[in-house]
Parts: structure tokens; sequence; C-alpha cells
């Protein structure tokens, strides 16, 4: 770069509103770095690159973030720019109350302010656990500036009595404790043998679905989604995303380019194709929202059409997320898709489908191809009908075939307290026909729309031997759970949808081929039963009561709907 290019380039630095400024406002922005000991060569002209950090201990998966946020400077230094790190809200899925989705919008409000006010030209996302990925790529998508997710990867997977486990297996072990088949001491034992390295969840789970999402989006470099938190190769790859985030700077490569119609397609395709979470529904269409994408529901079940399931990972299959790094990861699973997928552009400049083809499949047995997948069955399935006007999803490679096509009599919880006192009841009229509905789960109803679609089957039928029946919420589950699960009814019922007004004794046919959710009741009688059913008292404080408020249904993406959009990451107004 010659001098007149070089001072031209320097000048378009964003970071320069601050640092480059004369008189009293420059000293105090140029001043307040030199206190830390740092130069002013080090932020005068080069890029400044922040680094937005979700470690935090309350977050056991992000809990290394800090050692691989020193991997990220490396890389920045090497390549010439100034990195800056700075924390934002932590979503810990596994400790927060009532739920990590309660709090996804607010941390995306605090990504999006904190890049915003400050001068970073640059940003680098660290996200591992479920709600920080959507929530940071939300955040930065209403700023747009030039952005590269980093994410913290899959534990290792657990070993248990000679056999690997996951995160899918809590739900089996709730199951045999319950009825005897575990003891208590078993039960605490496998805990520390599941969780034995730091990592998110080693399953194909909503932490590592997210992953896949952000590199199936273009928003991290090739191989970023698999490998395992504790692999050295994590470390590496985090050093060179801080060089490539210098070279951004440069070509002026911001979200925009990225996240295009054609991306988000991509993205829905490789979810079918990976067996992924529910979740990535609610947040992808969160994330277009943000970035200005038209996205609907609809397009979930348009594009995971024709898509088999390719990665044989738990929920949906046998293996882990450390043995899908090994056999070649997410970009040896796209390698596979071939035509299916759009050459969208990605964060190295290059498109996917030419970045797939640097990488082998090792093991047909973990990644299939088109020709012999592992399931034909994948993607979401997007249902609609009298009962979810809105629309309602179900993750047809966890669900069981013979399930997908049901009629049974409604059994009827109105909340989660509800559900939590009498389902272990011996006198619940209930059997494996039934059709069980939970209530009041939804973004308003709960609120935040929490993991507890996939409800725990009662006792009696566990003892029976009884493994899945079909069950409907305006909830979600967790991307780890299983079964005939029908979740994110729109509207909710604490909204006044027709699933407020289910009652015990119901028919309601799930017809997942038909694409139809139907309640058997006349419309004259819905009629009576909307005229007699009264709006839940909303009464919360603070972020609560605004989330409350402006919270979109979950066919909207959940977002509030005063965020919709950006505006951009210009600053006018000094601070002094």
């Amino acid at each position: 770069m010659n001098k007149q290019n070089s001072e031209e380039h320097q000048s378009a630095l964003r970071s320069q509103g601050w640092f480059g400024k004369k008189g009293k406002d420059g000293f105090i922005y140029r001043a307040w770095m030199k206190n830390q000991g740092i130069p002013d060569h080090e932020f005068k002209g080069k890029p400044v690159i922040g680094i937005c950090n979700t470690w935090s201990e309350f977050t056991p998966c992000n809990a290394h973030f800090r050692e691989l946020a020193e991997s990220v400077k490396h890389g920045i230094y090497e390549a010439g720019g100034f990195p800056v790190e700075f924390p934002v809200m932590s979503l810990g899925e596994t400790l927060i109350k009532p739920t990590a989705m309660l709090y996804r919008n607010l941390a995306s409000m605090d990504v999006e302010e904190s890049i915003r006010a400050n001068p970073m030209d640059a940003v680098v996302l660290l996200c591992g656990c479920d709600k920080t990925t959507p929530s940071l790529v939300m955040g930065a998508c209403s700023v747009n500036i030039p952005t590269l997710v980093v994410s913290g990867g899959p534990m290792l997977t657990g070993k248990y009595k000679g056999g690997d486990i996951g995160t899918s297996d809590v739900w089996r072990f709730n199951e045999a404790y319950k009825t005897g088949q575990m003891s208590a001491e078993e039960f605490r034992e496998a805990e520390a043998c599941m969780g034995r390295s730091r990592g998110h969840c080693a399953v194909m789970g909503t932490a590592s679905t997210m992953a896949c999402m952000v590199e199936a989006l273009g928003l991290s470099l090739p191989g970023n989604a698999a490998i395992p938190a504790s692999d050295s190769r994590r470390k590496v790859l985090a050093h060179y995303s801080g060089m490539r985030i210098v070279e951004m700077v440069k070509e002026n490569l911001r979200l925009s380019d990225i996240l295009t119609r054609e991306a988000f397609e991509n993205a829905i395709k490789v979810n079918a194709a990976i067996g992924g979470s529910t979740n990535a529904v609610i947040h992808l269409l969160a994330m277009a929202g943000r970035i200005g994408v038209d996205l609907t529901l609809d397009d979930f079940d348009v594009h995971s059409r024709g898509v088999p399931l390719l990665a044989n990972l738990q929920p949906s299959g046998q293996y882990f997320m450390e043995d899908f790094y090994y056999a070649g990861g997410l970009p040896a699973l796209m390698r596979e898709m071939g035509d299916l997928l759009h050459p969208a552009i990605t964060v190295n400049g290059r498109p996917i489908t030419d970045n797939a083809q640097e990488f082998d499949n090792y093991n047909k047995a973990i990644i299939g191809d088109l020709e012999e997948p592992i399931n034909p069955l994948s993607g979401i399935v997007v249902v609609k009908g009298n009962l979810a006007e809105n629309g309602a999803v179900i993750k047809t490679s966890a669900a069981s075939p013979e399930l997908l096509k049901h009629r049974g009599r409604a059994v009827v919880f109105e909340n989660i307290e509800d559900y939590h006192a009498r389902i272990d009841d011996p006198a619940l009229d209930i059997d494996e026909t039934c059709v069980m509905v939970l209530k009041s789960v939804g973004p308003k109803g709960y609120p935040g729309m929490p993991e507890v679609g996939n409800m725990a089957l009662p006792v009696k039928l566990l003892e029976k031997g009884v493994k899945d029946m079909v069950r409907i919420s305006d909830g979600r589950m967790s991307g780890t759970g299983f079964g005939t699960v029908v979740l994110h009814v729109s509207p909710e019922s604490a909204a006044g949808g027709t699933l407020a007004l289910v009652q015990n004794g119901d028919f309601i046919e799930l017809d997942v081929d038909a694409r139809s959710l139907h309640l058997e009741v006349s419309e004259e009688e819905l009629q009576k039963r909307r005229a007699a059913w009264k709006s839940p008292a909303f009464e919360a404080r603070g972020y609560v009561h605004l989330y409350q408020q402006h919270v979109t249904q979950s066919h909207l993406g959940a977002d509030l709907d005063f965020l919709k959009g950006g505006s951009g990451d210009s600053v006018t107004r000094d601070s002094h």
C-alpha cells in the first residue's frame, strides 16, 4: 500500500472518528487508551478490531473464551491490526432461569450498542453456548460492520461404563432413573462422565447447530463448526480468524455482503442435512429480520424438502460432534450436498461451495451422501391448521415415523406447574394413543419460550415400555431432545391462539405429510370458548415487562418488534 492509499485507508477507518480527532475530544480518547500502557501508534491508522467475548463462569460452555481470545489477538497483531477485547451479557443455557431465550434479545441489544458506541472497525464474535451465537449475530447485524464468528467448539465425547454418551442421553438417563433402572449413584456418576472437557454439548444440539449455521451462512472460516473446544486446532482457527478480520476491514466486506437471501437458503438446507435443532428456525428468522432479508417460516419447509439427513449425529443419529470433525466436519458434508447449495460469498472472500471442495469425507458412516443418506427424512416440517394458524414446527429426523400421522385424545396441561403436578399422578387419564398438550410456554406466556416442549412421558407409561407420544406446545425443545414433538405453535396460548382453547378430551390430528395440525372442534364451539377466554395479566417489571409488551410471535423470530432492521454504525455526537 503506497503512502497516499495508506493515508486514505487511515482516514476511512471508523475508529479514527475517535482516535483521529483533534483538540479536547481526541486528547481524551487517546489519553485513556494510553493509561493502559498502549502507545498511540497501536491505534493510530491501524484497523481496530473488537473482540466481543461472552466468557463467563456462569456459562460453562464458554468458560475457555479468555484463552481463545488471546489466539484471536495474536492473529490480529500479525495482520497489522489492533485488538480490543470487550465483554457482553453471557447467556448460560444450563444455568439461567427461567430460560436463556428470555434474554437473547437483551443480549443482542448489548452487543449492538457496544459495537456501535465504541471505536472499532470490525468485530470478532466469540460465541458458543446456545443463545450466545444468535444474540451476537443479531446485534452485529444491526450495526453491519465487518464481522467474523469464532465458535467455542463442542466438548469431547462423554464416556460412561464403556460407552459414548452426550447431552441427548440426559433424557434417557432421566427416564431410567424415574423407573428405577438407574440408581441415584449411577445418575450422579454419569454427570461427570458426560461433561468431561471444555466446550458446548457434544451432540447436534442447538449450540452445535448454531455453529453450523454461522458457517453455512458464511460468517466463519471453513471448518469452524466442529473442531472440539479442547483441540489445539480450535486455537489455530481463532488465530487465522484474527488475521482474516483485518483483511476484511481493508476490503470493507460487511455482514450485509454475506448475509444474502441465498446464504439463508443454504443455512436452511444445511440444517436439514445435519438434523439440526428446531431452535435454528427462530434464530435464523430473527437474524434475517435484523439484516433485512425477507425470510418466512414457510421457507424452512420449502427449502428443507428433498434434503435428506447426511449427518449421523445424536439426537437424530448415532455419533457425536468430535466424530463429525474427524470425518471431515461441516465442509465435507456441504461438499456432499453438491448443487443443493448456492455459491454464496463467505468471510474469506470465496464462495462457500469452493471452500467445501477442499474438504474430504473420511467416514461415510458418519457423513452420508445424497445417494446413500443416513435417513431420507430430515429437516424442519412446518404444519398448519386451526390449531396453528401461523404455523408450528416438527423435526422429523428425531420423531417416530409411525406417529407422523396420528389422531389422539388431548390431555391438557394449562401451564408448566400443572404439568409437573399431574404428569406422574397414577390417576392421570392418559395412554400412549393420547396427545399431550402444554399451554402457556410461549414467548409471552412463560415468559421467554423455554425448552420444555419435549415433555417427559408419565412414569406409568414409561414402565409399560412406551418410548414416544405426540406432544404439542407453544414452547421450544432443546436441540439435544428428540421425539414426535410439535413446537412453536403460533399464535401462542397467552396471545389468544387456538391452543388456549383446547380442552381435555378434544381430538387432535397430526398429519406431517399433509403439513396439517387440526383440532377436531367446530368453529361454533371454538367461538364460544374464545368468548369465555380471558387474557393473562402481564405484570412484570423492567426488561421482562419490555419483552412481554414487544416480543413478536415465534413464526416471526420472537425478536422485539422495535429491533427489526438496523441503524448502522454511524455515531455523530461526542461524549465530551
